[in-house]
């Protein structure tokens, strides 16, 4: 498994500065519960077609600790998941759940402090008979994510880190986060204001 060690202290927004928008999952996927914790971990990648959870299922069996399963769901009708399985995922080590879908027992992962994003609540569980591979690529909020991809969210959004960029995606976000800490707000206004400035009077905008 891939090593998230050090992106659990790294932003989503310092990442997404690095990395691009092609790399952060849309709006929809957000956290149902506050205040979220910051996830990170390499991706564990289930695939669900329309009304069925089989494989989500199957895979908080399969995942390893200190993962996070992101899954590519076929609808908005049926919950994946409910307050058990978030449990069971949460026992076995799981870190979080990033679903381009719906769970329900919301109130019970928020009690058991389980991180869930996604796209909503629904009560009316899915069915169980579709099979599908474990750990391949899916697409979940917009993004292609592939299985061990570093995973990084909380309030601010998803962001799923290539693996093939993972040193360079950490080692430009942690450099901007220190930049950002050793700075004054004065320092940062007067150097704002002038960048401001200079781009309005470029385009000939005159006060």
């Amino acid at each position: 498994m891939s090593d998230a060690s050090g992106f659990v202290d790294t932003p989503p927004t310092a990442l997404a500065d690095v990395l691009g928008r092609e790399q952060v999952m849309d709006v929809g996927i957000r956290p149902l519960w506050s205040p979220m914790p910051r996830v990170a971990g390499p991706a564990f990648t289930v695939r669900c077609p329309p009304g069925d959870n089989l494989m989500l299922h199957a895979a908080v069996h399969r995942a390893e600790p200190g993962s996070v399963i992101v899954v590519e769901s076929g609808d908005l009708d049926y919950a994946l998941a409910g307050g058990n399985v978030c449990a069971v995922a949460q026992r076995r080590g799981v870190v979080g759940f990033v679903l381009d879908g719906l769970i329900r027992d919301v109130a019970e992962a928020r009690e058991h402090g389980f991180p869930v994003f996604a796209r909503g609540v629904i009560p009316v569980p899915g069915a169980k008979s579709a099979v599908e591979p474990l750990n391949v690529p899916v697409r979940c909020g917009g993004v292609r994510v592939h299985p061990g991809d570093i995973v990084v969210a909380d309030e601010e959004g998803v962001v799923a880190v290539p693996r093939a960029r993972r040193e360079e995606a950490l080692r430009g976000a942690l450099a901007k986060v220190a930049k950002e800490a050793g700075e004054s707000l004065d320092a940062w206004e007067e150097a704002h204001r002038t960048r401001i400035d200079r781009i309005l009077s470029e385009k000939g905008f005159e006060v």
